[in-house]
């Protein structure tokens, strides 16, 4: 048995006993004022495991240089280990090849890059469709896209029960005016998971291409790209356990082949002249400068490490966590969870009657405990869910039952204490 390998039992145990798992973290070992540090705030940032920390200070201490145009040994050695995670980021997605894989800064850029690029070859007149459960990052670069260029916003309306409303979203295709499609596979506030497969065929039928954010949704389930049917994917590398600094874009290759260049400079470039300038074979065309390099080789590590465990594997750890979690907190007086659908995964935002989140959030970190508080960068689905802010606890594969009673037992206090 490896040194990643010797994880998978503990988790497919009985009542997991995740020591041996949570031993790779040595954050979670911290105490915060003198009580045991409870991180659930995995979906704004996971904690790291040893094996990212250590590759990633492993390549600055044996193997740095730049990569793609060092005509020495060290750089190549580092070309390899970097160019070795657009491998394993393929192997992850099941896309059809690595050449369909772009590194960018983070989901941030990755969108930014489609609204730019993809986005120039949309016409005034055509649409693109978002959600209100969009994260600001999946609506703000389309609003710049619409300001600049002259399409339409169109947006699904959301259920009460924190679904997307299918029905409202056919009629928004139903005059074939929409060019592109760009919702999350997983909200990061309602837990809500997306029928991906669904809002593929049907974005297709009507003539359009789909992107799917999967920032939330890659670190919580197997992702297969191809059986999904989207022609764009992005995730970013830090909920997934590895650095933060590097994104990932992917693809259909006939796509990126047709999109014109985001940045120019660096390993972008064909070649030069004051007359004229091509560019590089994809992916490269669209890597403008330096690379994170040092995040990427950490990338690459983190994606060996969520394998060795095994996607499958968390996603059954993380639905167990959050069938108690619903559970537990059910049966707290006045408190509220934020969205009911039956598809979820590890993210449960919560309100309590007479308690602010923010209060909510400082009384549970005075006890070591870590949620995140506020409107959580989606405001209109807060508006549309009819509350201003919620705190949020959010799981990892390192999250114990034990911790989730924690939260439930401190929240009941807490409750005891504002109302």
């Amino acid at each position: 048995m490896n040194e990643l390998s010797r994880t998978i039992p503990i988790l497919h145990a009985e009542g997991p006993d995740l020591s041996y798992l949570r031993a790779d973290f040595p954050i979670l070992s911290e105490t915060i004022r003198g009580k045991p540090f409870v991180f659930l705030d995995s979906a704004a940032s996971a904690q790291k495991p040893n094996v990212v920390i250590d590759a990633m200070s492993h390549a600055m201490r044996t193997q740095y240089a730049n990569v793609h145009r060092g005509l020495h040994w060290m750089s190549e050695r580092t070309t390899d280990a970097y160019e070795g995670t657009r491998d394993k980021v393929a192997r992850l997605l099941n896309a059809a090849s690595r050449e369909e894989i772009v590194f960018t800064g983070s989901s941030t850029n990755a969108i930014n890059l489609v609204a730019h690029s993809y986005g120039s070859l949309l016409r005034p007149g055509q649409a693109v469709v978002i959600s209100e459960m969009e994260h600001h990052a999946n609506i703000v670069p389309w609003q710049m896209l619409r300001d600049r260029s002259g399409i339409e916003l169109r947006v699904i309306p959301v259920t009460d029960a924190g679904e997307l409303d299918l029905v409202a979203f056919e009629a928004l295709l139903a005059d074939r005016k929409v060019g592109l499609v760009a919702v999350t596979h997983m909200s990061n506030v309602l837990g809500t998971v997306t029928p991906a497969a669904r809002i593929a065929e049907m974005t297709h039928a009507a003539g359009a291409k789909l992107l799917l954010d999967g920032s939330q949704a890659v670190v919580h389930r197997p992702v297969d790209v191809q059986a999904l049917g989207a022609d764009f994917y992005l995730f970013t590398g830090h909920k997934l356990y590895g650095p933060t600094g590097i994104g990932v874009l992917w693809a259909r290759r006939e796509l990126l082949e047709a999109m014109p260049p985001f940045l120019g400079g660096g390993d972008m470039i064909g070649s030069v002249s004051f007359e004229h300038t091509t560019w590089a074979e994809v992916p490269h065309k669209f890597e403008a400068g330096t690379p994170a390099i040092i995040e990427g080789i950490g990338l690459g590590a983190a994606i060996d490490y969520v394998e060795a465990i095994g996607l499958d594997v968390m996603q059954a750890h993380e639905a167990a966590l959050t069938r108690h979690a619903l559970a537990r907190l059910a049966g707290i007086e006045g408190l509220r969870v934020i969205g009911q659908a039956p598809e979820r995964g590890g993210v449960i935002s919560f309100t309590m009657q007479g308690a602010h989140a923010h209060d909510i959030a400082t009384l549970l970190d005075q006890n070591g405990i870590a949620v995140r508080a506020g409107n959580h960068c989606a405001e209109p689905l807060m508006r549309r869910m009819g509350v201003s802010s919620t705190a949020r606890a959010s799981f990892g594969i390192y999250t114990t039952m034990g911790e989730i009673d924690v939260l439930a037992d401190t929240l009941d206090r807490v409750r005891r204490f504002l109302v």
